[in-house]
Order: structure tokens, then C-alpha cells, then sequence
């Protein structure tokens, strides 16, 4: 990847630039699956971990599960959830948003006093389209895009994931970009856009 490109997976639609990864450990939790399925997710998240080299947890001593992911029918489903309004405190309007746009996925993250990452919630509403999806590449997908605070078009038209060998793994170069962010030399919140030439050179080196 060039620099330019690193640089657009993480400027925002308002043209902001801003690459934050996690401060903590993860501590993931899953909600609405089978176990068969929920082994998936784990197995999803101890992937990335071990690429990022990011430590996973049983539990995060401020909040018990920091990271959860539900999986859902219907959006209508949020507002039945106790204690859902505590994590999504526009609970109301969002998903009047979300139904309205046909959505089948959200994203919402937490920050410490620093700026990185202390929790994530993702939301998947299994329609049709997700469905179809083998779950192996819905889980990779989805904590790929937990692992990192990208940009809201990264992934907008290409997959983080491709085929290989009848196989769905992490692009290479995506894994180069989640690789030099998790370097412990490099800060956890950069705003400045250089930061992706920071990152361009880790990824030069670990080639």
C-alpha cells in the first residue's frame, strides 16, 4: 500500500484524520448465537490478537465485557434489551436511523481519557444479505473492523478479507496496516495525518 492509501482508510467522511487502537486489553463477549458459532468469533478475535500482538482477556476490571457483539433480527430488538440505553445512550434515534436506512450493521466505540480505545459494540441485524455470508468471514470481518478506529469509507467499497486457496483470510496488506498500529514504538491516538507514513514504514520493514 502507498502511503496515500493508508492515509484514506483512516481520514473520515468530514476529511479528519484519525488512527486509534485499543488501550486495554479485549475482553469479548457474544450474544444471539450458537456456540458452534460463538467459537467462530473467538477463534476470529484470537486470530487478530495474535497478528496485532494485542492482549485478549476473560473480563476488563472497569467493565467486565468491553467488547460485545450481538447479533440480531430486527433493530426493534435494542430498545427490549436492559441496559442497552446505558451502552447507546441515543438508543431511540439511531435505530429509527438504522431502520430507516435498511442497515445491517453497527458500530460504536468507547475512548479513555487518551483517546484510545477502551470499548466496542457491534451490532449485526442477520438479514438476508448477511446471512448468505460464511461465518468464518462475517467474525474475521467484523473484528477486524473493532481492532482499529477506521475511517467509515475503508471498507466502504473493498473487503478487509479476500479468497485464497478456497480459503477467506485477511488481505495482506490489512494485516500489514493492523501489524505496524499495534507496533508499541508508535502512539495508540495519532490525529496527524504523517502518522500513515509512520505506519508505511513498519509495514516496509515487516515486508
Amino acid at each position: 500500500m502507498t502511503p496515500q492509501e493508508i492515509e484514506a482508510l483512516f481520514t473520515r467522511d468530514d476529511g479528519a484524520f484519525l488512527v486509534a487502537r485499543w488501550g486495554r486489553p479485549i475482553a469479548p463477549v457474544v450474544f444471539g448465537v450458537e456456540a458452534e458459532t460463538l467459537s467462530v468469533v473467538k477463534g476470529a478475535f484470537e486470530a487478530v490478537a495474535a497478528l496485532s500482538g494485542h492482549k485478549l482477556a476473560e473480563t476488563d476490571p472497569e467493565l467486565g465485557s468491553n467488547c460485545m457483539v450481538f447479533f440480531i433480527r430486527d433493530w426493534a430488538e435494542l430498545p427490549q434489551m436492559p441496559g442497552m440505553d446505558r451502552l447507546l445512550p441515543d438508543l431511540g434515534p439511531l435505530v429509527a436511523r438504522l431502520t430507516a436506512a435498511g442497515a445491517n450493521q453497527y458500530r460504536a466505540f468507547r475512548f479513555d481519557e487518551g483517546g484510545a480505545i477502551k470499548a466496542a459494540f457491534v451490532f449485526l441485524r442477520m438479514d438476508e444479505a448477511l446471512l448468505k455470508v460464511p461465518a468464518e468471514s462475517l467474525a474475521l470481518g467484523q473484528v477486524v473492523q473493532t481492532f482499529l478506529l477506521w475511517s467509515e469509507g475503508a471498507f466502504r467499497d473493498s473487503s478487509p478479507l479476500a479468497v485464497a486457496g478456497g480459503k477467506t483470510i485477511l488481505r495482506p496488506e490489512i494485516a500489514g496496516v493492523i501489524r505496524a498500529a499495534y507496533d508499541p514504538v508508535l502512539p495508540a491516538v495519532a490525529h496527524d495525518p504523517s502518522h500513515a507514513l509512520r505506519l508505511f514504514a513498519r509495514m516496509r520493514k515487516d515486508a
